[in-house]
């Protein structure tokens, strides 16, 4: 078996973990700082809207321009007077969006993009490009996030409880609020190839949670009936069980959309693949990120303040604490594989980990967890 397959082994029977549900209040506070930081980048700088929202202009011109990208650009801003992006596609041709131009603007820049291209003004295709069906796109768009959240709420709800539900749902505006955030803060275009991959991750972004969800629902059956674990710890044992499977499916999503980024775009100049691979990227790390140290870690704040999950947690460290006082050794809050129905008899040898070979040893190979014959 290979060292990651032996680690998520290891993790899943609990036999090491992490504690990320003990340090919850560092994630809140390193989500918060990020959060804020991408709503002040929104707020100052704004997004940069493609021609598709603002309407304008968009010239191609011929195959094969001796003319460069900046010297189209500089062309373009001086016959239009409005910013342009400028692309030079596969076949040598130029593709120069200028936004906030009408048709009769845009006659005049055609024939001064001639001019200034010495390339003929019939050789030149122009396209005009209305607002009003880039405020469509946004509508539905929000129509679309606001049907999507409502419907991710009520099957939470359903299949889970309302507490995972609220927890998913702040996972997924936190999710958004970054990836938007950096989306100012770059400077990118946003397309409605944006909008698509804004929407794509959302569920990318409910998948490692839903996972964990799960994982988290089968471990805390009957979850009073014993005094060995508090909700948080089961609930931080169910995000280590699941570790390695986020990791790698969150690393194998990455890496085909980290080479439409870094290389179609960055190297190979595709400027056109930014627009949706900027938000799968930000939008997959951010999602893999808020399911470990964001959704569960709220699942176990909200469910400790119930009454019973209160009470259950006093019983759990008076057992501790009467059991360090007599100089037996405590199961740790990360360590130890999933709990057993222990009957009251078997519940003071029970508090020793996995790890911990006399435990182990006490209850015999082959047999149920926790049972003694």
């Amino acid at each position: 078996m290979s060292k990651l397959g032996n680690l998520g082994a290891r993790l899943h029977h609990g036999e090491v973990g992490y504690d990320f549900v003990k340090n919850r209040k560092l994630w809140y506070g390193i989500s918060i700082l990020i959060t804020i930081t991408a709503i002040v980048g929104l707020a100052v700088r704004g997004l940069h809207m493609g021609i598709e929202f603002q309407g304008g202009a968009v010239f191609t011109t011929p195959k094969n321009m001796s003319a460069s990208v900046s010297q189209a650009e500089t062309y373009a801003e001086d016959a239009s007077g409005h910013d342009a992006i400028v692309q030079k596609l596969g076949d040598g041709s130029l593709r120069i969006q200028i936004a906030g131009t009408d048709t009769s603007a845009s006659d005049q820049i055609k024939d001064k993009l001639s001019k200034d291209l010495d390339v003929p003004a019939e050789k030149i295709n122009a396209e005009l490009v209305g607002p009003s069906w880039g405020d469509q796109i946004a509508n539905k768009a929000w129509q679309g996030l606001g049907i999507f959240m409502v419907l991710v709420v009520i099957y939470l709800a359903i299949a889970f409880e309302w507490r995972m539900a609220l927890a998913a749902f702040v996972a997924l505006i936190h999710d958004i609020t970054i990836t938007v955030g950096i989306y100012a803060l770059v400077g990118f275009e946003v397309t409605p190839g944006t909008v698509i991959g804004l929407l794509t991750i959302l569920g990318y972004s409910l998948y490692d949670t839903v996972v964990v969800f799960d994982s988290l629902k089968e471990q805390t059956k009957d979850v009073t009936k014993q005094t060995r674990w508090t909700y948080a710890e089961i609930a931080n044992r169910s995000i280590n069980s699941t570790l390695v499977r986020s990791v790698n499916t969150t690393v194998v999503a990455l890496l085909p959309v980290a080479g439409l980024l870094f290389i179609g775009g960055g190297v190979l100049g595709a400027g056109m693949l930014n627009d949706i691979s900027l938000s799968l990227f930000v939008g997959l790390a951010a999602g893999a990120y808020s399911s470990i140290f964001i959704a569960t870690p709220l699942v176990a704040d909200f469910k400790e303040a119930e009454p019973q999950m209160k009470a259950l947690k006093k019983r759990v460290l008076a057992k501790r604490a009467q059991a360090a006082a007599k100089g037996e050794p405590a199961e740790s809050a990360v360590d130890g594989g999933p709990y057993a129905d222990d009957g009251p008899e078997d519940e003071a040898a029970a508090v020793v980990g996995p790890r911990n070979q006399p435990g182990s040893r006490a209850r015999g190979r082959g047999r149920p967890s926790g049972k003694r014959r």
